[in-house]
């Protein structure tokens, strides 16, 4: 394998009218990575994709896809990727083999090789018993794993995934990240975007995004290793209340809600019975206080806050 990274990026920028959407973005995956970029909606996640695939050309910069530049050569690029937008292109009044058929066409697969892709395609999505299911009978994550074959049918080095899983059933969910596991011991590189901060979990490595900036880019185990302080989960009875009160404690860095729970980030020297002992004096019954180790999506809450607070 070549040490060449797959994608590379050179102070890209994207600009729709006067708002710049993607600004200096200097990034790197490597061949056979599984690489995440994470963020809100309108971080420039989508800017990103559809530049690398060589459909929207940069304002500035320029980016290298397996060697070929974006700028030069878009349509040579799209040889070498595969490329799965929000909403792919599925014709729900053909089958899932007729799908699979019509983009053998596309993609111009030779028709020797056909047979042997598509079944290989229906084993690892588990749609060989619904070959002959029309795609709009599909569910949402059914309709995603067939959308992924399609866009897998001519064996591309690299697969760029914009929010695959958004609006789809945790189970399926699950299974499509078997998948691309599945596609990553098979050589295949892979970019994915997504919403949901637990996914990032799943990554080799994760680019942290908001506002059309890359803001930290890392390991997921570096990135919650690098956050400052102690945290703390919370379970209370009145947790609006609680985090009124946590929110104006000197201790307290951060302070986000995550489910029925609210993750503190403490200073290194605070201590937690303290904390304890604050909320019971004010009348708040505490279910649950204990330690837990930081998520990404802590690590990112902290970020764009401190990231607010210096601008």
């Amino acid at each position: 394998m070549s040490n060449e990274p797959i994608i590379r990026t050179e102070k890209l920028c994207c600009d729709f009218g006067q708002t710049r959407a993607l600004r200096d973005l200097d990034l790197t995956v490597k061949q056979g990575e599984l690489f995440g970029l994470v963020g809100p909606d309108g971080a420039g996640k989508t800017t990103v994709m559809r530049i690398l695939a060589g459909i929207l050309p940069p304002t500035s910069g320029n980016a290298w896809v397996d060697g070929v530049s974006v700028k030069d050569s878009p349509e040579e690029i799209k040889e070498h990727i595969a490329y799965m937008p929000q909403r792919f292109g599925l014709y729900s009044d053909l089958t899932v083999m007729e799908n699979l058929l019509f983009y053998a066409d596309l993609f111009r697969v030779p028709r020797s090789d056909r047979a042997q892709r598509i079944e290989r395609l229906l084993g690892f999505s588990r749609l060989s018993p619904f070959q002959q299911r029309y795609a709009g009978a599909l569910s949402g994550g059914m309709k995603q794993k067939l959308a992924l074959a399609c866009a897998l049918i001519h064996s591309p080095r690299l697969l760029l995934l914009d929010e695959p899983t958004n609006g789809v059933d945790p189970v399926s969910r699950r299974d499509f990240w078997r998948i691309l596991n599945d596609l990553l011991r098979d050589g295949i590189s892979i970019l994915v975007s997504t919403a949901y901060l637990d996914e990032a979990e799943r990554t080799h490595r994760v680019g942290l995004m908001n506002k059309g900036t890359l803001i930290r880019c890392g390991d997921p185990r570096e990135l919650k290793t690098s956050i400052r302080g102690n945290f703390l989960e919370l379970v209370t009875s009145d947790m609006a209340q609680a985090k009124e009160i946590l929110a104006n404690t000197p201790e307290v860095l951060d302070l986000n809600l995550f489910g029925e729970g609210l993750h503190i980030g403490l200073d290194e020297d605070a201590d937690p019975r303290e904390i304890r002992r604050m909320l019971e004096e004010r009348g708040i019954e505490i279910f649950s206080l204990r330690p837990i180790r930081p998520t990404v999506e802590d690590v990112f809450l902290s970020l764009m806050k401190h990231e607010e607070s210096d601008a």
